[in-house]
């Protein structure tokens, strides 16, 4: 029996998977870092030598099967740990101790439930002993465009998940850092909230143009996402592939529809086929 043919419509190509060359100096620059835990049954593992240089205003998306050392990355480059070898530069210095040009926003909120939401906000400056008046200005400035506006007195218990996340990526902003790594910050969400939060951090991305990099196992959220889909192998990871990704922005949701969409987003996947280890 002769197996019908199910490809309805050609499929455009997607740019293979490459480093792209980025004029000046990289906001983040990796050179052949690794990171081997030790513990007491003996030396693990994390990551093999990774290099990669991230641009000025660049959204990187980063996936890869749990475990491979993707959230490891990104407490190398917040300087939280210390690589076993290699080096990171943020702003083309390396990294020995957390940058202040770096904001985190982690996948739970972390919002301390006895302080307002400006109060949680403002928390970056008072441990920095920031200027108080300024940055309040600046959070006020942010919550308006988080679209948490009125709800500035207002306790994290009260609020919605969502709500709870865009509080805790104005708090990852109000120092104005050049820098904002996310760790999973949308993972516990459900998918509508999720949906409204992907918009959201685009809007946020284009009006701050900000350098982010986001750790998520979501293949559409990065794709949706993110000027490049960095590919993680399984552990211990390293780079397998990196991917343009060609849309325009603004991106719409509708955006997922489309055959570009689909082919970069089916590409991401075949690293992932074969363990089933991603969504």
């Amino acid at each position: 029996m002769t197996r019908p043919n199910l490809r309805l419509i050609e499929t455009p190509e997607v740019p293979a998977a490459r480093v792209p060359a980025h004029a000046g100096e990289p906001a983040i620059g990796i050179k052949a870092l690794t990171k081997t835990y030790r513990t007491r049954d003996g030396d693990v593992p994390t990551l093999r030598p990774i290099d990669l240089d991230i641009a000025d205003g660049e959204f990187v998306a980063v996936v890869g099967p749990s475990g491979c050392g993707k959230s490891t990355l990104l407490k190398l480059i917040a300087g939280l740990i210390e690589p076993t070898s290699g080096s990171i530069e943020v702003g083309g210095k390396e990294v020995v101790e957390p940058p202040d040009d770096v904001g985190i926003v982690f996948q739970s909120p972390v919002l301390l439930a006895w302080r307002s939401v400006l109060a949680n906000i403002m928390m970056p400056v008072e441990v920095r002993k920031l200027d108080y008046a300024s940055h309040l200005e600046r959070a006020k400035a942010l919550i308006k465009t988080a679209r948490l506006d009125g709800f500035e007195n207002k306790y994290p218990w009260q609020l919605s998940g969502g709500m709870q996340q865009r509080a805790a990526i104005c708090r990852a902003l109000v120092h104005d850092p050049k820098i904002v790594l996310m760790d999973e910050p949308f993972g516990a969400l459900d998918a509508l909230t999720r949906e409204r939060m992907n918009l959201e951090l685009q809007r946020i991305h284009f009006e701050t143009k900000k350098t982010i990099v986001l750790i998520t196992h979501s293949i559409p959220e990065s794709v949706f996402l993110a000027d490049r889909v960095v590919v993680m192998s399984d552990r211990p990871g390293t780079i397998e592939a990196i991917y343009d990704v060609p849309l325009p922005r603004p991106r719409s949701l509708e955006v997922m529809g489309t055959p570009v969409f689909a082919e970069l987003a089916k590409q991401v996947r075949s690293h992932f086929y074969a363990e089933g280890g991603i969504d």
